[in-house]
Formats: structure tokens, sequence, C-alpha cells
């Protein structure tokens, strides 16, 4: 694919880069051969291949499934300015 001094104006614009007008010509030239590239790599055939997330494979960390009570109520119920009977108190909203 080729770009031409218009269309680099063009993209300039829409991407909000002051580009000299001196410079369009070249830059029309860079974009053009990355534009290439990426019609190469569109080529490779990648049918069978498995998406990657990383180039090393990472295994999750996993932690036993176990419902309990954190054991901590009474470390967090210091932490409150009223309790009773093992609850926050808190001012009635609703009259």
């Amino acid at each position: 694919m080729s770009l031409d001094k218009a269309t680099v104006a063009k993209i300039a614009h829409l991407a909000r880069i002051k580009v000299p007008e001196a410079d369009q010509e070249h830059l029309a030239g860079e974009l053009s051969n990355i534009l290439n590239f990426v019609e190469q790599l569109n080529e490779v055939d990648t049918v069978g291949v498995q998406p990657m997330t990383s180039v090393a494979p990472h295994k999750l960390r996993r932690r036993p499934d176990a419902v309990t009570d954190g054991g901590v109520r009474d470390a967090v119920l210091l932490n409150a300015p009223e309790t009773a009977e093992g609850f926050f108190v808190v001012p009635k909203v609703v009259e």
C-alpha cells in the first residue's frame, strides 16, 4: 500500500500532530513501508496456532476454594467506633 502526501497530511490532522510539509514525503515513504510489512504479516498461515498472552508459559497459583470466616473478626471489630454482639453499630438512616 502506498501513501501520498495528502493522506499523510490527513492522518497528521486526525492525530492532531503538526507535520511540516517538507517532512510529509519522507513520512509517506516510512508509513508505506510499515503498511507493506503488515500486509506481509497477513500472508502468514496461522491456522492451528494457539493465541498466546506471554512468551513464557505461566500457570496461575491457586489456593484451595474453602469458605472460612477469616478468623480475624475480633481484630476487625477493634477498628469500629462502636460494636454490639460481634457486629458494627451504625446510625439509623431510615425513619
